[in-house]
């Protein structure tokens, strides 16, 4: 059983910080909203903090989901941030997806204390984090990941250390790249059978079964001929994980055409008012044409 802060209550933070409770650990949430907070507190227990660093002071582990860059450096500095109430010792575990670069820089800031940082994204979507089955990437110390690893298989199936600071961010970048590519195909070929005329289950059932099957094949192919957009992960937080790769792509001279073009498709989407749709309603860029 340990003490830990959970930062950032929104659709993945809010049933992560509910499985560590589960799991038997102290939980102490702060959130930007406090309804929320107090929300989570009448499901699971545990205490409400009145600000990042109070929900920090002696806390083993402070955990933050929340929601770019920005967000991240405005709950973790300042008089009211997670680093001024962070003991030595202590373990910093960010899930927030953001860029290596505030990867590294937390990581030296809680050097400097004497705490430790891992930047550790996520994969998996609303549905991974409600069913505690989360893939995540860690950047950071080989001692401290072994420290947090159990803490963070309260929520998780896959968990691994990909290197030092900013290797989580990287990875989670990887990740977002190849799914951007399968779904803009996905979204062709289902859109190319529809107006060939093909029975789509029947389609589905046999090129499953080879080469062309995939998570979001299983999961998308049939929803995506409906026109069904309602499942976790949206457009408008696509947008964001591929801003921060392609920005990450002119750093490190990666070329990432088929990213850029799916960027801009997924900002016709947004222009046509499906920010929130999940990213799967790619294919309505096509079925509207």
């Amino acid at each position: 059983m340990a003490e830990v802060a959970f930062i950032g209550l929104g659709v993945m933070g809010f049933p992560m910080a509910g499985h560590l409770a589960r799991a038997g650990h102290r939980v102490r949430v702060w959130n930007r909203t406090r309804a929320k907070a107090e929300r989570w507190q009448q499901l699971h227990g545990g205490e409400v903090a009145t600000s990042p660093r109070t929900a920090a002071l002696g806390a083993e582990a402070v955990c933050t989901c929340v929601g770019d860059d920005d967000d991240l450096r405005a709950v973790a500095y300042g008089e009211d941030g997670i680093l001024a109430g962070l003991a030595p010792g202590a373990l910093f575990i960010d899930h927030t997806t953001a860029s290596a670069e505030v990867a590294r820089e937390l990581a030296r800031a809680c050097a400097e204390r004497g705490a430790h940082f891992l930047d550790c994204p996520v994969s998996g979507g609303q549905s991974g984090a409600e069913n505690g089955t989360l893939t995540v990437m860690c950047g950071g110390e080989a001692e401290a990941f072994g420290r947090a690893e159990p803490l963070i298989r309260a929520y998780a199936r896959m968990v691994a250390l990909m290197g030092p600071a900013g290797s989580g961010q990287l990875t989670k970048m990887v990740n977002q790249i190849a799914i951007a590519g399968l779904l803009q195909a996905l979204a062709e070929a289902v859109n190319f059978a529809v107006r060939a005329g093909l029975d789509t289950d029947k389609v589905y059932e046999v090129i499953s079964k080879g080469a062309a099957q995939s998570w979001q094949m299983d999961n998308r192919f049939k929803t995506m001929v409906r026109g069904e957009f309602d499942f976790g992960f949206a457009v408008d937080w696509m947008r964001k994980d591929l801003r921060i790769a392609l920005e990450e792509g002119r750093r490190n001279g990666a070329a990432l055409p088929v990213t850029a073009l799916v960027d801009q498709f997924y900002r016709l989407i947004q222009q046509a008012g499906g920010g929130r749709w999940d990213t799967s309603s790619l294919v309505r860029n096509l079925v509207e044409n």
